[in-house]
């Protein structure tokens, strides 16, 4: 038997150093980014070098194998939070550089459905998190009620569920933004972990009601088609659902939400993983009375909605122009619109600053071909794209 070289308490002791010194080095890496963003002002370098990102993982995957007998995959998922965490850092630094009236602004007033604990208000505190902007929580009982508190001037910003990678779109609220006056200016893609929570540990055969929102209804529809007999019930938000069950405070029903969320309301998790896919997330938009100014030396999405000629092939016609000038479409929705029976009003996201001189030249065509068209907002991407490295 080997003879072991540390004690527990040793072992644990060496640990934490490692760890104080693993935050310390993070700490000043993220100060390095930040003189990196400075630095592409005045070279006006894009934030993004995928040539460079590549080399280095490279670099780090044959350093970490060859010196420190460290696994690729950990070393490439380990540096593919930190160069997520330094984009975002700089994006931000700039992005405050092209509205410094909002970068003095370190309070904000956010809507969003539901109460606290529900998913977007999580999504809320995610997002102004890295804005290192301080919320007043405003809690809407319906999507439109998020809408109509900005518009109105109640709060500064709305955050409304957008599409989900389970149930799809979420049809309310693209029919929601076809009538506001609200510009887009952010978004957010936020992991959604569904579980069941109940005042106590009771057995999942016991329960006869569950709440929710209807949305984790449909994007558990898998695990609930097992639980025959049990009464489905709809919330405005899971945070209601939630605070529902604690109100009842009994052995026989239960809601689905989320784990962390349910501790804010007393409850405790009964069931985990009860979604359809396992990897369930979220797309969150949010939405300003005015437009923001966006950095070009940032990655940016547009998104805008037209409506084309009733006749065929005019939909087609104006999404070749985005192929002929190399822009990316990652997102087609086509909803009714409302007073004209069989019209259709379609939605499109764009990988591509709306300044840009070849955006525009396909803006200024489309515009020929379409009945009706209208940008929602050109806004930063936040959702930073792994750096691409070859895994032997």
């Amino acid at each position: 038997m080997t003879e072991q070289k540390y004690s527990l308490d040793e072992i644990r002791l060496r640990l934490n150093h490692l760890d104080d010194q693993l935050l310390k080095l993070l700490s000043e890496r993220r100060k390095m980014s930040l003189e990196v963003a400075k630095s592409k002002v005045q070279t006006s370098k894009p934030v993004r070098d995928a040539e460079r990102e590549q080399q280095l993982l490279v670099k780090l995957i044959n350093n970490g194998q060859t010196k420190y007998d460290l696994d690729p995959q950990y070393i490439t998922k380990l540096f593919h939070t930190i160069i997520e965490d330094s984009v975002l850092l700089q994006q931000a630094h700039l992005q405050n550089l092209a509205n410094p009236e909002l970068s003095r602004k370190p309070l904000a007033r956010v809507s969003f459905l539901g109460a606290k604990g529900s998913y977007s208000h999580l999504a809320s505190l995610e997002y102004f998190s890295r804005k290192n902007t301080e919320l007043i929580e405003l809690n809407c009982e319906r999507f439109k009620d998020v809408a109509t508190t900005v518009e109105s001037g109640h709060a500064d910003y709305g955050v409304l569920p957008i599409e989900n990678t389970s149930s799809g779109s979420i049809n309310e609220v693209y029919d929601l933004l076809q009538h506001t006056t609200l510009y887009i200016v952010g978004e957010i893609t936020l992991p959604i972990e569904h579980c069941l929570v109940a005042t106590s540990e009771i057995h999942i055969e016991d329960i006869t009601t569950l709440y929710s929102h209807p949305q984790p209804h449909q994007q558990c529809s898998e695990f609930l088609s097992r639980l025959p007999g049990v009464e489905l019930k709809s919330c405005a938000s899971t945070a209601d659902a939630m605070q529902k069950v604690k109100q009842m405070n009994r052995n026989d029903v239960a809601a689905i939400g989320n784990a962390s969320s349910g501790k804010l309301y007393g409850l405790q998790s009964i069931q985990g993983n009860i979604a359809n896919q396992t990897e369930n997330h979220t797309r969150f938009i949010v939405v300003a009375r005015k437009p923001v100014e966006v950095s070009t030396q940032i990655p940016a999405k547009t998104t805008l909605i037209m409506s084309t000629a009733q006749q065929a092939g005019s939909l087609v016609e104006s999404l070749l122009v985005l192929q002929r000038y190399g822009i990316n479409m990652t997102k087609l929705e086509s909803r009714p619109i409302m007073g004209n029976p069989w019209e259709e009003m379609f939605y499109v996201d764009l990988e591509s600053h709306l300044n840009a001189e070849h955006m525009q030249q396909a803006l200024s065509e489309i515009t020929k071909l379409t009945k009706h068209l209208k940008v929602l907002g050109c806004y930063p991407s936040e959702n930073v794209k792994p750096t691409a490295v070859q895994l032997n």
